[in-house]
């Protein structure tokens, strides 16, 4: 399945590191990857491949977990759901 992961927050290093090695740690595959820097804030998109769909919930749950830990936002959306909400 796969899935939109965002993230949003204070400029620093090791985000990037420590979204991917989380991913890498669930066996979750990045298939596309941006990021930029707008002043100081740190934005990255990620489209990723969640092998089943019982691991999505685990998968949220870390990231949420690290977000906390990391003072960002952390969002995930299941592909199918974003791209029926970006339809015009």
């Amino acid at each position: 399945m796969k899935a939109v992961i965002t993230v949003l927050g204070k400029d620093r290093t090791g985000i990037i590191a420590s979204v991917s090695n989380l991913l890498y740690q669930h066996g979750v595959n990045i298939l596309d990857i941006t990021q930029t820097i707008l002043s100081d804030m740190f934005t990255m998109i990620m489209l990723v491949e969640i092998g089943q769909d019982s691991e999505y919930n685990v998968v949220r749950d870390a990231l949420l977990t690290l977000a906390g830990e990391m003072n960002l936002e952390i969002r995930v959306q299941r592909s199918d759901i974003f791209d029926a909400m970006h339809r015009i």
